[in-house]
């Protein structure tokens, strides 16, 4: 094997690892939480951590990036999620938790800034579908096996944060056998005719703000199934242990089509192929809201709803390089980062109040809602000129 597909590898190892954290963090506050009484826009609001972390983070990102490389920003964000996972079993409280959150926001998103831009600037345009899709595939390998970490507390309630420590040690450990590699388009960056941070980010924003808004979409898909989904299906009857089991559907589910549908975007073209997933996202979470209080339909709906629309952020990520000069492409991957976050924060805290206020009516029109608003607007969007698979 090459040094390059070691890389790769590797980098693509650190992503599970991440998607598994993070996966396990969601549900499981969301469940100790709840059984402590806390109420359910609280409790939301407490899941926004991990996102205002990664929102906060990710203006600061591109000039460490370029003085440092690769290397040191993916061992110093997988190192701050080690070292916070740990902290959770130290002191129990709502606030010492929220700043773990925080953290954790911070360094996931140094992780996931730096091997999302190295994996992007160096994957050839007729592979970048399918190697972002890998990125994509493992990221919810990880997060739909996290979930089921929350069947631990019944032997101990710090045991679930031991483990994730443990794992993210061992797979954070390969990199420092990686060799470290700087930003190869510094020079683009300087030619640029936006020379300043600020600058660049508002020319991505007018290039590619269509491509942002899957990342978006994702981030709100992910935050609320598990971080507000928890809480919901409590409160109408369904078990814990259940729902530990029905969350992972959604990411596991998105494992049979990730490839397929990153393959598919290189050749049929992803604002077309967004448009088609995100309508069947839709109806599949219509269908959810009229049969939740069936166990067997939630696990269909999940099922069929990561199947769907599980690859929303990779092939944002896929769009995004698609329109963007390679310049830009740091800013695009920081702003891809900003817009699932602001997502995930949105997701969680609304998705509180939307329970708490409306009782009675379905958790699930909340997803249909936004994801039909989404849709709207992609299918608004004049179309690009340039890589035909924009359109």
């Amino acid at each position: 094997m090459s040094p390059s597909n070691k890389r790769f590898w590797i980098l693509i190892g650190l992503v599970t690892i991440s998607g598994f954290s993070q996966g396990m963090i969601l549900p499981l506050l969301a469940v100790i939480l709840e059984q402590a009484g806390v109420p359910s826009s609280v409790n939301g609001l407490h899941a926004t951590g991990l996102y205002i972390g990664v929102l906060i983070a990710s203006p600061f990102m591109e000039k460490p990036l370029q003085r440092v490389g690769y290397k040191p920003l993916i061992l110093t964000g997988g190192l701050l999620v080690i070292l916070s996972l740990t902290f959770f079993t130290l002191w129990e409280s709502l606030w010492f938790w929220f700043i773990l959150r925080l953290l954790i926001g911070v360094g996931d998103q140094m992780l996931h800034f730096g091997t999302q831009t190295w994996i992007t600037s160096t994957s050839a345009p007729e592979r970048r579908g399918r190697n972002i899709a890998y990125y994509g595939l493992f990221f919810s390998v990880g997060f739909s096996i996290g979930p089921l970490m929350t069947r631990l507390l019944a032997i101990h309630q710090s045991l679930p944060f031991i483990i994730a420590a443990v794992l993210c040690l061992a797979v954070w450990s390969l990199m420092l056998f990686v060799r470290n590699e700087f930003p190869n388009d510094t020079e683009d960056l300087n030619t640029s005719n936006a020379t300043s941070s600020i600058g660049r980010f508002w020319q991505t924003w007018k290039i590619a703000w269509v491509a942002f808004l899957p990342p978006f979409t994702y981030g709100v898909l992910e935050s609320t199934l598990h971080g507000i989904f928890p809480v919901y299906g409590m409160r109408i009857g369904h078990d814990v242990d259940m729902i530990s089991l029905i969350i992972p559907c959604f990411a596991a589910a998105s494992l049979i089509t990730q490839i397929p549908l990153g393959i598919l975007s290189d050749r049929l073209g992803r604002k077309k192929l967004l448009m088609i997933i995100i309508s069947l996202g839709a109806f599949v979470f219509f269908l959810a809201s009229q049969l939740e209080h069936s166990v067997s339909w939630l696990f269909i709906t999940f099922a069929l709803g990561g199947m769907c629309i599980g690859s929303l952020y990779s092939l944002g990520i896929s769009y995004m390089t698609d329109l963007l000069p390679k310049g830009l492409l740091p800013a695009g991957n920081i702003m891809c980062g900003i817009a699932f976050s602001i997502g995930s924060i949105i997701g969680p805290y609304f998705g509180g109040i939307f329970i708490d206020i409306f009782p009675n009516t379905s958790f699930f029109y909340v997803i249909m809602g936004m994801l039909l608003l989404v849709l709207f607007a992609i299918a608004t969007k004049k179309k690009e000129l340039g890589s035909p698979m924009t359109s």
